[in-house]
Formats: C-alpha cells, structure tokens, sequence
C-alpha cells in the first residue's frame, strides 16, 4: 500500500507572517499551495535566518528564496531604495531572466515600489548600467562575469554599501562552469558578511565538497541545512524512460529525426519536445530545416530556436514563447540545460553527444518535471554509441525505431526538399561547427583525425553539399588539423564566399568565433549572403584539397 501524499500547506495560511502585499500577488499569480522547498524554507524561525538548501531544480526554488527576502525588505523601516538590497547571483542569463521575471510579479503590488534589475552578459551593457546607476536598483538578479564588470564602477560599487541579503542560486552550476574565482572576487568586493552582517542563502540541487569553498564566507557557523530530496528515492534522470535509436550512417539521421517527430505528432496532436544538438550552427540548421525556411515540421507545428548566437532579446523571446505554447518544436544547445524550465515537455530528443554525462542528465531533465510524464530519446551514429556503452548507470534501452505509420511517411524525401530549400551558409557553417565538436570530443568517438574529417564530410554529404565546405588556414590551424587529408582549403584571406569561420560578415573577412559560446545578433540565421555580383549562388572561391575531397 502506498503512502498517503502529506497535504500541502497554503499561501492562505501564511496571513500574519508573510507581507500582505506578497500573499495578494501569489494570488494573483494563481500560486495556492507551496511546494515542499517553500514550504520547508518559509517554515525556519526568522525570514532572516542563514540557510543551505538542497532542492531539485523545477520544484519551486525561485520562490522559495524570494518570498523570505522580499518579506523582509518590506519590513525594513527607512530601507535605501536607491541601494541594492537583495543580491541574487545566478549561473546563466537564462535563469536570472526567469528569477527576475517571477520577482517582478512578487513585487507588482508593494509600496513602497521595489525595482527589480537584471545584470547579464550578452545584454547592452551601458544602457542597463545607466539604468542601474540611475535607478533605485533594491533588488539586483546578475550573473557573476556581469557583477564583477558593475563592480569595477566605483559609483556602481557604491550601490551595494547597504546590502541585507545575498542568494547563490544554482550554486553547484556555477561551480561546474568554473565560477569559483568570480565569486571569490566578488565576495571580496562587496561589504563583508562579517561587517555589514547580510543574510546569506544557498540553493543547490548538489552539495559538492568544494562547495564549502565559498559557504564559510557567505554563511553563518550554525546556519539551517534543509533538504527536499529523499536518499531513498529514485533520481529524476532515473525515472524518465530513456533509449537511444541507432542508425547506420551519419545520413540517416535527419529522416529519422522527423519520422520520429512526425509518429509522436500522429500520437499526439499537442506534441511540445526539445530537440538538442551538439552545437548552436546544427541548432540553427534543424530550425531552418523544420521552421519556416525548409518547412519540414510535422503537421504544421510551431518551430523554435534556443542556441547561443542568438542574441539576448531573441532568446529572451524564444523563452516566453516557448512557455507559452501548447505545442511546438525547441531546436536548441546546451544554453536550454539545466534551470531552464519549460513547461508539459513530453519529449526530450538528443541528436549526437553531449559534452559529457552531466550535460545528458540535464538534458533528460527538462521532460517529465512538476509531476509531469515525459520520455527521452537520442539519434545516435555508430561513431557515437561508445557514450551509452561507457555510461551503464543510465537506462538507456537501445530499441529499433519501428510505428504503425513510419512507412506511410516520406521522411527522407521530406527532409531533401526542406534542404534543398536551407541557405548554403547555413549548412557550411554547420559543418565547420560539426568538424570542430567531433575533433574536440575524437576521445569519445574513438577516432583519429583523418576519420575525424571523413566523418565530417560524410556530415557535409548528408546535407547535400557536393563537396566539402573550404576552411580559412586559420581555422584548419586552430582545430589542429593542419594537413590533414580530406579537407579543402582557401587560397587567400578575404573570407569572401560562404563557409569557413568567415560566417556571417559578407565577405568583409572579419572572422568569427568558432565556439558556440558568443551570441550572434542574428535570431534564425535564414538569410545567406548574397554571393558576388554575376556568380551564381553556390559557387565557392578557388582553393586547393588535401588529398581526397570526400569521405
């Protein structure tokens, strides 16, 4: 016999304790019952008391720890309104959007007003530090690169003399992306706990050692430790179903893709999935091949693009689009990881590796949250089938992808056309992105750099290109592939033409990052460059070819 559900307490039931203006919010934002980390959180003996909270990511950590701190601000007599108050410092840009969109909602009804500002990179930096200066900044959501540049203003320094309250939200995150030292700098930057005696909360969905590195200086000695995850149960990740489809060349991928996308659709006419790739370019390049451009989406479903060279205003868009939708297709990379929450996603599809198995655990998560059902699926080459042999901790069941009604879809012809239809800049730039992820992951893939490039060019065949993509010299070098057989490179140095790292710029030869972790002003990369006056469309400039052009 199963346990009984303890019954959850009410936002209602908080009158006296929680601010008044706080509670008709929650109401309006049709918030009634507190999930088990606000419960537990807002339970502690004072609002203002130090904690460790250990929480699954999707289970209501944002209001959890804004509800105490916006409380007590609202109780401050003679608060600085023109002073940051609350800090909260969040691993990506993505997640301080969320935390400061639901803030402004918390805040919409207090009097006095409380601004809610956002510091993150990828956004305009002096219109929002002009802002900031210029504001009455009480309430300051940043990630820690963005912080540290506000800091290195003294009249932006000066904003957090009267600081009451700090939150590391996603704190192990922010430790696995190598933010240890920022937050050390920014710890050391702003009033010491010590001196100016501020509030400090942790929210983590992990407590890793190295964690402590950074508690000492924003906790107490003695400070609360409260924990939503039971040892006994079984994890997330665990939960959801997983398998992964097998396919027998690189050039089966893409009809496989959209017959299975296509089945789930016949299943269900509200289909809402994410589909990740390895990098932004193949991101960019499904979204074309589905969206508007190729127009290879099943039954008409709406199609969005999450990666990282969009820029800031479009993902921002993306995101509350997304949420919003009923149904609808997220071509997406790694930024749509972890803390990003999207709700009723049925259907999580991988399309080659990840970076590595925490990544895969955060992809998987973000289907079958809130109670929800969901499954994940991944699209893997024979190259990549190592990853599920050397990760027997996840059950993924290899299966044969078999329907009812596959073979009644003309998947590959399908997704022919819609190619055919795809800028050739943006398939070029896709391989370039291709061949570079595959050479920093050969480890995993077991190959060397000759196959490598020939796995690369096959990725090039699938795509309909007759011949490789040319490569600047520059890149070839910076992939550590110089003279390797099989790939083509440019004579010169204009850039001029399409592929290479010359992306975008229409033939200026200004280059541009290779990795996909700069943001690119441009939301759908539909558009290709016109090519030079009176040459048609898909000619190349000259170049000469390392051994042979194709795999």
């Amino acid at each position: 016999m199963e346990n009984p559900q303890p019954e959850r307490v009410t936002y209602a039931s908080m009158a006296g304790r929680i601010h008044p203006q706080l509670l008709k919010a929650l109401e309006q934002m049709q918030y009634t019952h507190m999930t088990p980390v606000q419960e537990k959180t807002l339970h502690l003996p004072s609002f203002t008391d130090d904690c460790l909270v250990q929480a699954k990511t999707g289970t209501g950590k944002t209001i959890a720890f804004l509800l105490p701190a916006l409380h007590t601000l609202l109780n401050t007599k003679n608060l600085k309104l023109s002073q940051v108050s609350l800090l909260v410092l969040a691993p990506t840009r993505e997640l301080a959007q969320q935390i400061a969109d639901e803030c402004d909602k918390l805040t919409s009804l207090c009097k006095p007003a409380l601004e809610c500002h956002i510091a993150v990179g990828g956004s305009k930096r002096a219109f929002h530090l002009n802002k900031f200066l210029k504001g009455s900044p009480s309430i300051l959501v940043a990630t820690p690169g963005r912080l540290i540049d506000y800091l290195s203003e003294p009249a932006a320094k000066d904003k957090f003399s009267d600081l009451r309250c700090l939150v590391l939200d996603e704190a192990d995150r922010m430790l696995d992306q190598g933010f240890m030292p920022d937050l050390l700098r920014i710890l050391k930057q702003i009033p010491s706990k010590s001196s100016a005696g501020w509030q400090g909360m942790c929210f983590s969905a992990t407590i890793p050692p190295e964690i402590n590195k950074v508690l000492h200086f924003v906790l107490y000695p003695g400070h609360h430790r409260i924990s939503t995850i039971d040892e006994n149960e079984t994890p997330t990740v665990d939960a959801i179903p997983q398998s992964v489809i097998p396919v027998k060349s690189i050039d089966d991928v893409l009809p496989t893709l959209h017959s299975l996308l296509a089945c789930e659709r016949l299943d269900n006419p509200s289909l809402k999935a994410v589909i990740f790739s390895s990098t932004a370019r193949q991101a960019g390049l499904l979204y074309n091949i589905f969206g508007f451009t190729g127009g290879a989406a099943p039954g008409k479903l709406p199609v969005f693009q999450m990666h990282s060279r969009m820029g800031q205003a479009s993902r921002n868009r993306t995101v509350e689009e997304f949420k919003a939708a009923t149904q609808g297709l997220l071509f997406a990379s790694d930024v749509v990881g972890r803390g990003m929450d999207f709700p009723d996603i049925g259907l999580v599809v991988q399309i080659g590796l990840t970076t590595d198995k925490d990544q895969y655990v955060h992809r998987v998560g973000r289907t079958g949250r809130a109670g929800k059902t969901g499954r994940a699926v991944m699209i893997m080459t024979p190259e990549d089938m190592p990853f599920v042999r050397k990760n027997p901790q996840f059950p993924i069941k290899t299966v044969e992808f078999t329907h009812p009604k596959a073979a009644t879809i003309p998947s590959a012809e399908i997704i022919q056309k819609a190619l055919e239809k795809v800028p050739l800049q943006t398939k070029e730039q896709a391989y370039v992105a291709f061949l570079g992820f595959t050479k920093a992951l050969k480890k995993i893939h077991g190959l060397d750099a000759p196959l490598v490039v020939k796995l690369a060019n096959r990725f090039s065949e699938s795509l309909g290109l007759e011949e490789p993509p040319a490569l600047e010299p520059s890149t070839v070098g910076k992939m550590g592939l110089k003279g390797v057989p099989g790939l083509t490179i440019k004579r010169g140095a204009s850039g001029r033409g399409a592929g290479g790292n010359g992306g975008g710029n229409r033939g200026s030869g200004r280059k541009q990052p290779l990795d996909d972790s700069t943001p690119s002003t441009s939301a759908s990369g539909s558009r290709g460059p016109r090519p030079p006056a009176g040459e048609p469309r898909h000619k190349r400039p000259k170049r000469e070819t390392r051994g042979q052009g194709s795999a």
